[in-house]
């Protein structure tokens, strides 16, 4: 199963990496190395980077929680 390693995996794995496209787009993306799991979502300019860093941050950690309940 692809959550065999679910258990070992701790939240200072989590990689966040914001990406600015050519049209001038911006991406949020965070990624948890030892899963591989990943989230993207590109950003609105209307609102602030922290608050959209957080939703997204906190809709991850939530992912994460759901897949390892489902692997164990």
């Amino acid at each position: 199963m692809v959550f065999a390693n679910f258990n070992h995996m701790k939240a200072e794995t989590i990689q966040i990496t914001l990406l600015r496209l050519k049209d001038g787009t911006r991406l949020l993306r965070l990624t948890e190395s030892e899963t591989g799991l990943a989230l993207e979502r590109a950003l609105n300019p209307n609102l602030p980077l922290l608050k959209q860093k957080q939703t997204l941050r906190a809709l991850f950690d939530s992912m994460l929680q759901r897949a390892e309940l489902l692997a164990s």
